[in-house]
């Protein structure tokens, strides 16, 4: 979680795109006498202080910005043995994540956010970088070896990226090329899990320095097909590998970095028999290979700090499923066999440019333009389709952004920033459907900030953000099917609009120095207008069979209400306490599904009243340290297409840690009291052939108790 100095915001210099000068903003911990059973983590000296981390994702001094986001440093991730974000995002209140693939490749910010992607085109809600570059949607590439940090910014921040952060930004942070490193790694863990990993980072020349990361993960995964006699089909197998090269002079910094993730997992998830063993003859496949680079230019342009980033990035994936979960025999007469088969390549192409003025006379002020051009083909490979269906959506993208703080005395500052953005968008598919569609969108922020004390602030800030529109494939590929008298109510609901969020959040910052102690706590309201909802229209055809047709509606409105607390406790040199606790009411006002079903009042989907995670650091000596960790959730539904819950949850982790010499080493545990967990849930169907397909929930089984060893050795001559 988030470890802060206690020492007031700094102003620092101009940072890279994607990043901002440091705020102390996220992520702390405490303790409640209800809670003070949850940790204990390890240090290197037991001299230590509150670890100070910083919010890179903004656009200027996050000092006179605040927001609610949680930092999870790389410290953090290590005593989670984390090879992927889904390991420590239970760490993040009010954050939650969705699987129904090898990893949880969608994840939701109070409540809002995608949960799957078949054959329609995603517009994102929860925004992802990894430094700098766009990566949202594809959740499942976010490895993190290497990783100096991940920063979870909740609420809009359409100021940054538009209309692809409605919910909030995911920002992933790599290690640069000013921190030292030369040491190799390996693990092992339970389920037939191992990874190894090399580093090395260091002065080229004078000017220049490098890095290079790279490891290889794999793990059987935590299935067992019982048909085929394999504990493998779901297993995991991780390639990560990522470079940088920066030079500077007494003007200009160029940064050149490459990345590539290659994830070759399997996906045999769900089980008839709701269980973690399957019965599956056709195993799926849950692949992506990763290719992107960025090219950074810092210099100084007419007095002002300019920053030029350039970024590509490309995404091939194969997403299999055997639908019928089962094989050929299983119920002679009833049974069926069928496989779906997702072939998608996404490009990306941007070039952000920004310019930022010094501070004079307490005024500070950045402005840029930002360009991108996307595309996004697919191929999907179905038992029931008489050929491949294909299709591609092309969007080129403007932007002009801004933001201006304004310091009015010594107590009182404020901020006020907006994006203005316009999207071009083709559609076309083998259906014969053409769709061009253009959408403009405006998000923007405000607030003011009251530094009532040298030790605490309080801050009030107003935002609007957007989701963008899109075009119901699907639907629209099945018109011509219809009966003739449904195919202009179903032609109606081709394309859906941008939907809108304003959020209005109020705030409290503390650090108590004397006590060493800091305290950040966020109230929030959000009302959201147009929900784009997903539904499903039922149609009988002429031919007597019946139509499934999933699609895409600005049909619901709802209201999102909470509470994020984040504190962090140091009584003593040796111990740190830590709580971060996420409270929520996420409903529907009004939603009229397309199959009548009024869901006004109803819980928004992914949406837990509470979330807290608590913990407390011992730090004993530099051989030896341990940690204890308790996180836990309420019961929330899966869908709004359904009543499947996932169950209230309380896990424990643990680690225990230590240095000698050259050598690091952790022993870490997840989920040690093996508690039964659930990523993705569907209730709207019956797919058991030996019980005539009669409708039952099913279930995808989250992480089992994990627990292993991780040791690295440091190649540095002298220490």
């Amino acid at each position: 979680m988030n470890h802060f100095a206690l020492t007031p915001p700094a102003r620092r210099p101009h940072a890279p795109i994607g990043s901002n000068r440091t705020a102390p903003l996220s992520g702390i911990a405490c303790v409640l006498p209800l809670l003070t059973c949850a940790g204990i983590a390890f240090a290197q000296e037991a001299d230590t202080a509150l670890e100070e981390v910083t919010v890179t994702a903004t656009l200027l001094t996050a000092g006179t910005a605040p927001l609610s986001a949680t930092v999870l440093t790389e410290h953090t991730q290590s005593r989670r043995g984390a090879a992927h974000l889904e390991d420590v995002i239970t760490l993040a209140p009010n954050v939650t994540a969705s699987s129904g693939a090898s990893r949880s490749r969608f994840f939701q910010i109070r409540g809002i956010g995608e949960r799957s992607q078949f054959v329609e085109p995603v517009n994102p809600s929860v925004g992802i970088l990894l430094d700098g570059i766009d990566l949202s949607g594809a959740g499942g590439a976010l490895t993190l070896f290497d990783v100096r940090q991940i920063e979870v910014l909740r609420g809009p921040q359409g100021t940054l990226m538009g209309a692809n952060a409605l919910a909030g930004l995911i920002a992933v942070q790599s290690n640069g090329t000013n921190s030292g490193a030369r040491d190799i790694s390996v693990g092992i863990e339970s389920k037939g899990g191992y990874r190894l990993g090399a580093r090395w980072a260091g002065g080229l020349t004078d000017s220049t320095n490098g890095r290079i990361a790279v490891q290889q993960y794999e793990s059987d995964g935590y299935v067992d097909n019982d048909y085929l006699n394999r504990s493998d089909t779901n297993s995991r197998e991780e390639l990560t590998a990522r470079g940088t090269l920066t030079w500077t002079s007494e003007t200009h910094t160029f940064e050149a970095a490459a990345y590539y993730t290659r994830v070759n997992n399997g996906y045999d998830a769900f089980s008839l028999d709701n269980t973690r063993v399957t019965l599956s003859d056709q195993p799926g496949e849950d692949d992506m290979t990763l290719k992107a680079g960025r090219l950074n230019w810092q210099s100084t342009l007419l007095g002002l700090d300019s920053a030029l980033q350039l970024s590509h990035a490309s995404t091939d994936t194969t997403y299999s499923y055997d639908e019928d979960w089962s094989y050929v025999g299983i119920a002679p007469g009833w049974e069926y066999s069928s496989y779906d088969e997702y072939l998608r390549d996404r490009s990306m192409s941007s070039l952000e440019w920004r310019l930022q003025a010094p501070e004079t006379d307490g005024t500070e002020w950045v402005m840029g333009t930002y360009l991108r051009d996307e595309s996004e083909d697919l191929s999907r490979r179905y038992t029931y389709l008489p050929a491949p269906f294909a299709s591609e959506i092309d969007t080129q993208t403007l932007a002009v952004f801004g933001q201006l703080n304004r310091t009015f005395s010594e107590q009182l500052s404020g901020f006020i920033g907006a994006r203005l953005e316009r999207r071009d968008s083709e559609y076309r598919d083998s259906a014969s459907v053409e769709k061009d569609f253009d959408h403009s969108y405006w998000t923007g922020r405000i607030g003011l900030i009251w530094q009532y004390h040298s030790d605490a602030q309080l801050y009030a800030t107003l935002s609007r953000g957007a989701r963008a529109g899109g075009t119901n494939a699907g639907l629209l590929a099945s018109i011509d099917a219809l009966p003739e008298q449904n195919q202009d109510s179903v032609a109606a609901l081709g394309v859906f609009d941008e939907e809108t969020l304003v959020s209005l959040e109020l705030g409290w910052q503390l650090d108590w120095t004397e006590y060493a102690l800091r305290s950040r706590l966020a109230l929030f309201t959000m009302d959201r207008d147009d929900q784009q909802a997903k539904g499903s229209l039922v149609i009988p055809r002429a031919d007597g069979s019946t139509a499934f047709i999933d699609y895409t509606d600005n049909a619901a409105a709802s209201e999102h209400r909470g509470l994020e607390w984040e504190l962090q406790w140091q009584p003593t040199q040796q111990l740190v306490a830590e709580l971060t606790l996420g409270l929520l009411d996420a409903q529907f006002d009004r939603y009229i599904t397309a199959t009548g079903a009024d869901l006004s009042g109803r819980d928004q989907p992914q949406a837990p009243d509470w979330q807290y995670s608590a913990g407390l650091t011992w730090y004993a000596s530099a051989l030896a340290s341990v940690h204890i960790e308790v996180a836990g959730s309420d019961a929330y539904f899966f869908s709004d297409r359904h009543d499947v819950r996932a169950p209230e949850t309380h896990q424990l982790n643990a680690s225990l840690s230590g240095q000698w010499q050259r050598w690091r080493w952790t022993l870490w545990g997840r989920n040690l009291t093996d508690e039964t967990t659930f990523v993705r849930g569907f209730g709207t169907f019956g797919n058991d052939p030996r019980k005539e397909y009669a409708l039952e929930p099913y279930r995808q089984y989250g992480e089992p108790r994990m627990v292993g060893l991780s040791l690295s050795y440091d190649l540095t001559e002298s220490r």
